[in-house]
């Protein structure tokens, strides 16, 4: 069965190096808690998916989806890995809170040395428009 995966807005994150810092910085032992209010209705098909996150309309970034905790407060942590991955750039809409996203269509990792996802997102996207990459 193919891994489900869900994408977040970045917000206040104007570019990846931030995300990377500012996922160091929420560090607990090699996790990350990412808060929301609703429970996702498919949340047991994605424990070990992957969070992308959307930065200036463009998924840049993921990190491994551990499991979902409750919060006293009636909120809903989501825990990841604390390692963020990047990926190869993909032009997504922002949004409110979280989204779904079928394996098909994950980016794939950044980590195979062509560079792309080095670009910054304006460039890429006009790129992408002219059908270069």
């Amino acid at each position: 069965m193919p891994q489900l995966h869900m994408t977040r807005v970045a917000v206040g994150c104007p570019d990846y190096p931030s995300l990377a810092a500012r996922i160091a910085a929420w560090d607990e032992g090699g996790e990350v808690r990412f808060t929301t209010r609703m429970r996702p209705k498919r949340a047991d098909e994605l424990i070990g998916g992957k969070l992308h996150f959307i930065i200036r309309h463009t998924l840049v970034g993921r990190v491994e989806i551990l499991r979902f905790e409750d919060r006293t407060d009636g909120r809903l942590d989501i825990v990841c890995v604390a390692k963020l991955e990047r990926v190869h750039p993909q032009p997504k809409r922002a949004h409110q809170g979280w989204r779904y996203l079928a394996d098909a269509d994950a980016p794939a990792s950044a980590e195979d040395g062509s560079g792309v996802a080095d670009l910054p997102p304006h460039l890429y996207r006009e790129l992408a428009q002219l059908s270069l990459i």
